[in-house]
């Protein structure tokens, strides 16, 4: 289950492009040149004091951006000992870009699951959520796709993420309310059928969150 709270604006394929990812490698120099092409229609001299290697800078930045590390195989730990034990990973904040503006969103993302005789590498929360992030994206989207990737790794349902969105098109384009949020929230297997899970999993992540 899938719940998205927002204000008014709020898989890897070997064949097709997933949506969010470039189709083909990127070529620095053509987005130098397209940029500085950019700078002329919106008045600029890309060959002034100041401006002289941004066009450089910005393609290295998509570049860079666009071609974030693989989640990678996850490492996972036997513990056979483990029985009913809720395990939850927050505190992980990234940098995605809204697909409808291509303006900057920052998203706080905790994660939960249930082991069964096995643990995930903490670590593996963290490349998930930026290999995801780096592209252009929807907050929606990109909590779905986390859920699943995490549900194929313990090769079970029973997974949670909750992502807490700030956007820049909503803060200073449009309405520009500053302190709005955006929170999406999948849930799936157990706690989706036990609301005391649930509940449990939501706490902490509003904890883990502060104030607005």
């Amino acid at each position: 289950m899938t719940t998205s709270v927002a204000g008014p604006e709020a898989d890897l394929s070997t064949t097709v492009p997933a949506p969010g990812r470039p189709a083909a490698a990127i070529d620095p120099g053509r987005v130098a040149d397209l940029i500085a092409q950019l700078l002329v229609e919106l008045g600029e001299d890309p060959t002034r004091e100041g401006l002289i290697g941004t066009p450089e800078r910005v393609a290295a930045w998509w570049s860079a951006f666009l071609s974030p590390d693989d989640a990678a195989t996850a490492t996972c730990f036997t513990e056979s000992q483990l029985s009913d034990q809720l395990v939850i990973v927050g505190g992980m904040s990234v940098w995605s870009l809204c697909e409808h503006h291509m303006l900057p969103m920052n998203l706080q993302v905790t994660a939960g699951y249930v082991p069964d005789g096995e643990v995930v590498g903490l670590s593996k929360f963290g490349r998930i959520a930026r290999h995801f992030a780096g592209r252009l994206q929807v907050q929606e989207r990109f909590t779905r796709q986390v859920a699943e990737h995490l549900i194929g790794v313990i090769a079970r349902e029973d997974v949670a993420v909750a992502v807490r969105g700030v956007h820049l098109c909503m803060s200073m384009r449009g309405v520009r309310m500053e302190e709005a949020r955006t929170t999406t929230v999948h849930t799936g297997g157990r706690f989706g059928t036990d609301p005391v899970l649930s509940q449990q999993f939501l706490t902490v992540a509003a904890g883990q969150w502060g104030a607005p």
